[in-house]
């Protein structure tokens, strides 16, 4: 027998999400104590894009999130690359491993495609590489404002964009409002 329609997992912007709900879920998913994990540093102060941001629930309750951040590199020559940093991806942890965390990266890779936009992510680079075209090396060379084994620094970048090999990923000043629950 087929799910009622609304505890069928669907995918809906993040705006429309209470905030109370995703830090719960946040906090279930990687621990109170993940705002001191080096991605939470790069994007410090920036508020998630809602068009980079989804969430999927099943009508009654919120099953994961994920978000995408306005960061930059600052090449060594001071120039400033704007990029979208996807994460965190989160699951609550009862339906981790059910396609749920794909179905959102999949939505965010598809908005950075839409607008042209290369995206940035701390993450694993074999699943990252194999399903969403993320790729470790090209970013290697990053500094970021925390503890991170370079080759978790994944890039995907947009078409015909190049990008300097060294350089210090960060918040975008540009884009600096104080920020939202995350």
């Amino acid at each position: 027998m087929p799910l009622p329609e609304e505890q069928v997992p669907q995918l809906v912007p993040l705006a429309v999400i209470d905030a109370a709900q995703i830090v719960t879920l946040l906090d279930a998913a990687f621990g109170a104590d993940r705002h001191q994990r080096t991605a939470y540093k790069v994007r410090a102060g920036t508020e998630w894009l809602p068009e980079y941001s989804v969430a999927v629930t099943d009508g009654s309750h919120l099953l994961g999130t994920a978000q995408g951040w306005p960061v930059a590199l600052f090449g060594e020559d001071g120039e400033r690359s704007p990029l979208i940093m996807v994460g965190p991806v989160a699951v609550i942890p009862e339906m981790q491993g059910t396609g749920i965390g794909k179905q959102m990266t999949h939505a965010i890779c598809d908005a950075l495609d839409l607008h042209g936009e290369s995206g940035v992510m701390i993450g694993d680079p074999e699943y990252y590489e194999r399903f969403f075209g993320f790729r470790s090396g090209p970013a290697s060379g990053w500094s970021l404002p925390g503890p991170v084994e370079a080759r978790r620094v994944l890039l995907r970048p947009a078409p015909g964009t190049r990008w300097p090999a060294r350089g210090q990923l960060g918040p975008d000043p540009l884009h600096n409002k104080g920020g939202l629950p995350n």
